[in-house]
């Protein structure tokens, strides 16, 4: 139908003259907001290695993921993605760097480095250029040298400061830049893709928690009733945001996501300098802004050709 957009299926709602839908805003916000209040979920499983919640973020959110893509009638899809080698191989590298970004953020998290990963999304955008003029040739504006170059010396005169490479923060941005980079080429629908990402991680998953129980080592049901529920919410916390977004990045352009993107670093900068009160020293203080103006270099020739 004219001026409408088929989204999985479903035939969705017009899309407004510029170019964004009004339901794609609302999935893309919603979102980034579930992502900015995770680390208050992750922050009360601080107590349970990362690795277990990893593998219960993977186990649950099977269910969810099936259950969407039953809803939304797009199995037969998964079904052709499975015969396809290429497919399930480049699936297997983009569950690899997915699982590596959870079990860095969740770690951090725990281990109070929540301001350190809020910098690796915040830089994520820009690494996204970078990759761009890398691989793909694009030509970079003068405001995006000048971000790039911003974002650089941020990360400079962190390590400089803490004699440490904010290895926190660079794993966060290579890996989920690079898992951007590599899902756009992955010939399958976002749901579906997810699904599939999970279904592969699910048998080391499976295999790690029987282990647990097997010695006694696990949360789940042996831990407090608390820790078993929030480990089975792991499964929504993980599949929903994600789902949710891959579906409303279909329905706005590129400079709108580039703008919503700044939404969950802020929140989780904010909740790690005010709940968790995460040391801001004079290095931050500096290399925060730093990285903020960074970020508008990068966001206004959006706005502008808009």
């Amino acid at each position: 139908m004219a001026g409408q957009v088929e989204l999985d299926g479903v035939v969705e709602a017009p899309v407004l003259p510029n170019g964004d839908s009004p339901k794609g805003l609302a999935f893309a916000v919603a979102a980034y907001a579930m992502w900015g209040f995770l680390p208050l979920y992750m922050k009360a499983l601080a107590h349970v290695p990362a690795i277990e919640v990893i593998s219960h973020r993977v186990f649950w959110s099977v269910p969810v993921a099936g259950i969407v893509l039953i809803v939304l009638g797009r199995t037969a899809d998964l079904r052709a993605a499975l015969r396809q080698p290429r497919t399930l191989m480049m699936a297997g590298v983009t569950a690899a760097l997915i699982s590596v970004n959870w079990g860095t953020y969740v770690w951090a998290i725990g281990a109070g480095k929540a301001l350190d990963a809020a910098l690796g999304y915040y830089i994520n955008p820009l690494f996204s250029v970078f990759l761009g003029r890398v691989l793909l040739g694009e030509r970079l504006r003068p405001t995006q040298v000048a971000a790039l170059a911003l974002a650089a010396a941020a990360v400079a005169l962190l390590t400089w400061e803490q004699g440490r490479l904010p290895v926190v923060a660079l794993v966060l941005m290579l890996t989920w830049g690079i898992y951007a980079y590599l899902k756009k080429s992955l010939p399958v629908g976002p749901n579906q893709g997810f699904f599939l990402e999970v279904m592969l991680l699910l048998p080391p998953a499976i295999g790690y928690l029987v282990w647990l129980q097997a010695t006694g080592q696990a949360h789940f049901l042996t831990g407090s009733a608390w820790d078993t529920w929030l480990l089975v919410g792991c499964g929504a916390m993980t599949a929903v945001p994600l789902m949710v977004y891959a579906n409303g990045a279909k329905l706005l352009r590129l400079s709108t996501i580039g703008i919503l993107q700044y939404i969950a670093p802020t929140m989780i900068f904010l909740t790690a300098v005010f709940v968790f009160g995460e040391p801001f020293g004079r290095a931050e203080a500096v290399a925060f802004p730093m990285i903020w103006a960074a970020l508008v270099f990068y966001t206004l020739p959006m706005l502008q050709r808009r």
